[in-house]
């Protein structure tokens, strides 16, 4: 019988997650076998890909192998489908994430599914699939991508089963790609989540969850708990409760007064170049995490801090290496790998440019010329410059200060 479940808003499988992960994990038996579900996805031409990311990312990152599980459509032959059936029977944690929400109800509805997914003991839900476990389920890709017009499908209805709390789920709550359109509450938008709202049964919540963060509901002690990033949010007839990472609220998801704590994260210097890349594992994108580099390299290229120009490069490096399980299709990749590039090749030119390597010698020795002369200390002065002058390197005062070039 399912102990916990776990609602993902996003980045299952990305650095953000690892901890909540592996708290879950701990939690159950050792011998406790893991699957994930491929069906949200299973449309897609891509769909063996999406698999194998997830798997590294669970063995690599998280420490625990798991099983695929394929139920991309119901089997035809019923050894196919007996071994799929067993398999989630015996599993102790049951994943399902990326994908269509819509397409993964059409596959599960009327098969042994759903039922199977209530006696997991750790029943882990993100994303797409995560939309399915309410009383009703937005049809995003229709909805955002084809413009049809907003309405509920029926969903699983597993929230209500587990909690006793008639809901639906909706992850992504706090997604702003849009920019200067909204496309908070899964790509709805203010606008069309209130008048889907309007249609659902008065006692129902909303349980909005934030990407990069966890609801963890703990059947046996009762509590729903924030993990992660962002927040969660309760909303009922137009009210919302908004609750930070780190609350615990009855499972029931009642709202008392006092509870209610600002999603915003306390300000903090963000993190710098050097710190590791354990720095990084909170950055809300692989995007975010590669700007922020890419700004801390600049500015060592501009303060000639060589070994910080390495260290943002090899943390990049790094991060684009611990995103790499991200299941979520976007460019964030290419657009790292392009920074991670042109990092590269700024180190390159720092390699072969004499300038670059002299500067901190020849900026010392113009110091002791400035020195010199205001000391009036003519003669050390002349000798500075006429080694220099030597050396190849030629020697400008000018009413702004002094600069140098190479004369060769």
């Amino acid at each position: 019988m399912t102990r916990l479940l776990v609602i993902m808003g996003s980045g299952e499988t990305t650095p953000t997650m690892i901890k909540p992960h592996r708290r879950i994990f701990e939690s159950l038996p050792v011998e406790s076998g893991a699957v994930m579900l491929d069906t949200p996805y299973g449309f897609q031409l891509n769909a063996d890909e999406i698999s194998a990311r997830a798997v590294g990312y669970f063995a690599q990152s998280v420490g625990r192998d798991i099983e695929v599980v394929s139920w991309r459509t119901p089997p035809d032959q019923a050894l196919e489908r007996e071994r799929a059936l067993t398999a989630i029977r015996s599993a102790g944690w049951v994943f399902a994430g990326p994908g269509s929400p819509t397409y993964a109800l059409r596959q599960w509805r009327d098969t042994e599914i759903p039922a199977l997914l209530t006696k997991a003991e750790a029943l882990v839900f993100a994303s797409a699939a995560a939309l399915t476990l309410g009383s009703h389920c937005i049809p995003v890709y229709e909805i955002y991508k084809a413009g049809i017009s907003p309405h509920w499908e029926p969903g699983l209805d597993i929230f209500r089963e587990l909690t006793g709390v008639p809901a639906v789920v909706i992850p992504h709550y706090d997604n702003a790609e849009g920019g200067h359109h909204d496309t908070r509450y899964c790509y709805l938008g203010e606008p069309r989540l209130s008048y889907l709202e309007r249609q659902l049964p008065p006692e129902t919540l909303i349980v909005g969850v934030d990407e990069h963060t966890a609801l963890v509901c703990d059947l046996d002690a009762g509590t729903a708990s924030v993990v992660g990033n962002g927040g969660l949010t309760l909303r009922r007839n137009g009210l919302s409760t908004r609750f930070a990472t780190g609350a615990v609220l009855p499972l029931t998801l009642d709202a008392p007064s006092g509870t209610a704590t600002p999603v915003s994260a306390p300000a903090s210097a963000p993190p710098s170049a050097g710190q590791g890349v354990a720095a990084w594992a909170h950055a809300a994108s692989l995007r975010v995490a590669a700007d922020e580099l890419e700004a801390h390299f600049m500015l060592a290229l501009s303060n000639r801090d060589f070994d910080g120009c390495v260290a943002a490069t090899l943390e990049l490096e790094q991060i684009i290496a611990d995103w790499s399980g991200d299941t979520l299709t976007s460019d964030d990749g290419d657009h790292a790998r392009g920074l991670l590039r042109s990092m590269i090749v700024r180190l390159g030119t720092l390699a072969v440019d004499p300038a670059t390597v002299l500067a901190p010698l020849v900026d010392r020795m113009l110091a002791l010329r400035t020195q010199a002369r205001a000391e009036r200390d003519f003669t050390t002065s002349d000798r500075v410059r006429d080694l220099l002058i030597a050396a190849g390197i030629e020697v400008r005062d000018t009413p702004d200060g002094t600069t140098w070039s190479l004369t060769a």
